[in-house]
């Protein structure tokens, strides 16, 4: 746990010795600022006296010869000083010889200095004649403005309580950084060696010594706690044996270790439970081995045991992709494949485990080939709960070994089914290169500025000898997942970069051929190698090819898609982004990647007349093509009406089946020259 710093001990220190300190300097100072006071007040009387005691005598001697102009003299002189606010000279009882007083001086702290010091103070002395009879003549008499001391008071104050102050804190902050260092900042240290102790293994880290207390208190505590960390080691260790041994006991298969069937039920709980809050798919694998008792009798009990731990260690293998691995009892193991989209992903995991139990068990210097059944459930369908689809699970392999061993099946026929069908599908895909099984189809696009064919996209198609026409929307994933569509994808650019070669030779020079690639196609390596040599052998102009990539293709693995866009450009290709508006790409990746052309998905454009979100985004599309300096190229056109619709937002160029569907290569040539010989007639 780390410790919050307002919360720390040193922190709170600091705030008690800065305010201790603060308290006891402001009382100070205070203290010595009423000293102070005191001290000006006596230095009023002073100064008075000594002012007093300077003027005597000649008061004296003006009053005794009743010279009012003497005496006026000696006022004057009084008056230099600007202290001096009311002078005379004269006997009580009678006329003054000689007087003067003037206005209080004015200052902005009278308020304060006043109530310390008095606004003024007079002060008076008798003026008496030479001995031997003394006689009296009068009084001297002055009256003192206390302001010029008050403004010194106040100066002198200010610095008394702000030296005092700072002089406080920092005594204050020494006696902090004293015990700090002596105290807080060794407790620190040990609490940041207490907060590495492993609760499992306490006494792994042990707290050292800090240097300089090895003796004191700190030192006895260290040692101390280290003792305890290790007896609490002990006793944590002996009580985990305990609870680890009771719990093998109770949740985990003695034999092979794996959890048994109590604790699957546990894991397949909590993936169900995620699962559901995610709308994910679960796959409950049971896998039962075929007369796994034959063996037992041929050979003998121990070598089926044994058998049952090598198997235990294949299934392991498969770990990376599991959620959880258990043995049921006997010569069945459950298999949880969390987290899955499509049921072909349980497929191909089933097929992999039978696949290797392929390899035979060496045991006691013979080799043993063990064949196994495998019923598949998915979650949700088949089962909301752990107990249904472990049931079914159990149930489905059951059935599958009455009727052929050796293979898997699904709970639900037409998931099996298609599972299969899908299986065969990828196996015969990968030979349909060599049987010559593809063909391509080719789709006119329509220049708006004088609707003359200024390109053709090629499409693949595969034509199974069994199952007829094969979508591409269902091969082409299985060839990016099997690894064929590298070699897919370079026939597809192969043959278009020769059509287009032909095309050019009957004079359509100025047609472009645009040909999609796979988002495993755009990750490749070679593919900017074997686009270059294309357009060399086939000696087709710069900017006659163009690359179509997916929008959620580039978002894969921006650096790279944007490195291998860069190298095919630099081979005279252009760059055109496929299915724009489905994914998620930002726009400042739009902007920095070398793209020439946005193509609009036609799910956008076929309702886009009736839906106005659609035709929001067509126009935004269209707008956004414009400002980056690109082509908009809209696709699934099929209507007049959309037609002009999307030419009047300014859209530059249009695919779709209101112009031609996909053709042959022979088919679209006369396309071609019909095309040619109609813009040739309106021209």
């Amino acid at each position: 746990m780390k410790l919050e710093l307002k919360n720390s001990l040193s922190v709170k220190l600091l705030r008690v010795v800065l305010l201790s300190a603060l308290i006891v300097g402001v009382v100070l100072s205070c203290a010595q600022i009423v000293f102070d006071a005191y001290k000006t007040r006596q230095a009023v009387a002073g100064d008075a006296e000594r002012i007093l005691d300077m003027f005597r005598d000649p008061s004296t001697q003006a009053v005794y010869s009743l010279d009012r102009e003497m005496g006026m003299q000696v006022i004057e002189g009084l008056f230099q000083d600007d202290a001096v606010r009311q002078a005379s000279i004269g006997h009580p009882n009678e006329a003054m010889l000689a007087q003067k007083s003037r206005e209080l001086q004015q200052s902005s702290s009278r308020w304060l200095t006043d109530l310390i010091l008095g606004q003024e103070r007079t002060f008076t002395t008798q003026l008496v004649g030479r001995g031997p009879y003394s006689e009296y003549y009068g009084d001297l008499s002055i009256t003192l403005d206390t302001a010029t001391y008050g403004q010194s008071f106040i100066v002198s104050s200010v610095i008394i309580f702000i030296s005092g102050v700072l002089r406080a804190l920092a005594l204050g902050l020494v006696l902090y950084l004293v015990y700090h260092w002596l105290l807080t900042k060794p407790l620190s240290r040990i609490i940041e060696h207490l907060t590495e102790i492993n609760p499992d293994r306490p006494s792994e880290h042990k707290i050292p010594q800090i240097k300089g207390h090895e003796k004191n208190e700190l030192g006895i505590w260290i040692n101390t706690a280290n003792q305890l960390l290790e007896s609490i080691e002990r006793n944590t260790h002996l009580r985990h044996e305990a609870e680890n041994s009771l719990l093998r006991m109770a949740q985990y298969d003695f034999l092979t270790g794996l959890p048994n069937r109590q604790q699957l039920q546990q894991q397949l709980d909590k993936i169900l439970v995620d699962a559901g809050k995610l709308q994910r798919r679960v796959a409950v694998l049971c896998v039962g081995l075929d007369d796994f008792k034959g063996i037992n009798e041929q050979f003998s009990y121990q070598t089926g045991d044994q058998l049952l731990l090598a198997l235990a260690d294949r299934l392991r293998a498969h770990s990376g992709r599991l959620g959880a691995l258990a043995r049921l009892g006997g010569d069945q193991f459950a298999l949880v494949q969390a987290d899955i989209e499509q049921p072909y992903e349980a497929a191909e995991l089933a097929q992999s485990i039978l696949d290797d139990l392929e390899a035979p068990f060496a045991l006691d210097h013979q080799e043993i080939r063990l064949r196994a059944t495998i019923g598949i459930t998915l979650f949700p369908e088949d089962g909301d709960s752990t107990e249904k689809l472990l049931q079914k699970a159990e149930q489905t392999m059951t059935l599958a070994k009455a009727r052929s061993r050796n293979r898997y099946q699904f709970y639900i026929a037409s998931v099996d089914s298609e599972m299969r069908r899908r299986r065969e599908l990828e196996k015969d895909l990968r030979d349909a290169l060599l049987r010559d099984q593809f063909y391509l189809v080719y789709q006119p696009q329509i220049s708006y500025r004088d609707h003359r064919v200024v390109g053709v996209e090629a499409l693949i198609r595969w034509q199974h000898p069994e199952h007829g026409l094969v979508p591409p929307d269902l091969f082409i994933p299985l060839a990016e997942q099997n690894g064929t569509i590298i070699a897919i994808g370079e026939w597809v650019l192969d043959q278009a970069c020769k059509q287009l070669r032909d095309w050019h030779d009957q004079g359509f020079v100025d047609l472009r051929m645009a040909v999609n690639l796979s988002t495993v196609q755009l990750h490749h390596a070679e593919l900017p190698r074997v686009v270059n040599n294309l357009l060399q052998m086939y000696r087709l102009p710069p900017r006659s090819l163009e690359l179509e990539v997916t929008e959620t293709g580039l978002m894969e693995d921006i650096s790279t898609a944007a490195q291998h866009l860069l190298s095919l450009r630099r081979s005279g290709a252009l760059i055109a982004i496929d299915d724009f508006g489905t994914g998620y790409s930002s726009l400042s990746y739009l902007k920095s990647l070398p793209l020439d052309k946005i193509k609009i998905d036609k799910s956008f454009v076929q309702d886009l007349l009736d839906d106005d979100d659609d035709a929001t985004i067509v126009r935004a599309i269209i707008q956004l093509g414009k400002s980056l300096g690109m082509q908009v190229i809209a696709e699934g056109v099929e209507t007049a009406e959309q037609e002009t619709y999307i030419i009047s937002e300014g859209c530059h160029e249009g695919q779709g089946y209101h112009y031609s569907k996909p053709l042959p290569a022979r088919e679209l040539s006369v396309y071609l020259k019909q095309a040619q010989r109609s813009n040739a007639a309106i021209l």
